[in-house]
């Protein structure tokens, strides 16, 4: 059976991002050891921001906190500027009061792919995050999970599709550079999350936006799935949203 969705249309990225730290705050500060599950790429990058900044001004504190992110590029160690466990250091961990123990991110460069993604999951399972915060591809993907993933699928090693390659390849000096395979939480471990958090921003993100919200959920549009969540709430600016029919 379908859930209801709650949507919110702000008017800016930077008005979304106060919002979702506000509720972010408001959640975990009521849980004695709060886990929160966390994305990498451009759409969480103003959140980031604002944790940071609210941080710095003596707002909420992070000790007790362990995150668990979404996903990790085949091949790249933490040491290296484009794998999300360095994107994580940098724009956020290195800045709040984190333990670093604390945060979790999978190991792109484990001798056994296969047991490592056993190992993840299991503690996706083991700590379901109170919050996880989730962007949506253009296709509708959701962390690595393109469009055919099966909604089953736990955290696996996944082949990237040329779109998302050629997407990723800005972040590297040539598309040759990118990965061409990543470690992805699955569909079925991002619903063990408590509440979820999604934040769509941009006239790309819009077509996705209005088929998982308006389209019967379906494995070719990932985040469709999440019709099937009791606890989400997204998060949209006016570009995504303006396909959105006035219902929501």
């Amino acid at each position: 059976m379908r859930n209801i969705m709650k949507v919110y249309l702000l008017e800016s990225p930077g008005r979304i991002a106060r919002a979702v730290l506000e509720q972010i705050k408001e959640t975990l500060s009521e849980i004695e050891n709060p886990v929160l599950g966390l994305a990498t790429g451009s759409t969480p990058l103003r959140l980031y921001g604002e944790m940071i900044r609210d941080y710095n001004n003596g707002g909420f504190s992070y000790k007790k906190v362990r995150t668990i992110n979404l996903d990790e590029y085949v091949g790249l160690d933490g040491s290296h500027p484009q794998s999300y466990r360095y994107f994580m250091n940098e724009n956020l961990f290195d800045h709040i009061d984190i333990k670093k123990e604390n945060t979790f991110v999978p190991n792109g460069v484990a001798k056994d792919l296969d047991a490592e993604c056993q190992r993840y999951s299991k503690l996706v399972s083991d700590n379901p995050p109170d919050i996880q915060i989730l962007g949506i591809g253009s296709n509708g993907h959701i962390a690595f999970n393109e469009p055919g993933s099966s909604f089953d699928s736990t955290t696996r090693v996944v082949d990237l599709t040329e779109n998302t390659i050629k997407d990723n390849s800005r972040f590297f000096d040539s598309i040759d550079e990118v990965p061409k395979q990543a470690i992805s939480m699955g569909i079925k471990d991002i619903m063990k999350a408590k509440s979820i958090i999604l934040i769509a921003t941009g006239t790309s993100k819009a077509k996705a936006l209005r088929r998982m919200l308006t389209e019967h959920y379906a494995e070719d549009s990932p985040a469709s799935v999440l019709q099937m969540h009791k606890n989400v709430t997204i998060y949209a600016d006016e570009s995504a949203a303006h396909l959105i029919p006035e219902a929501f």
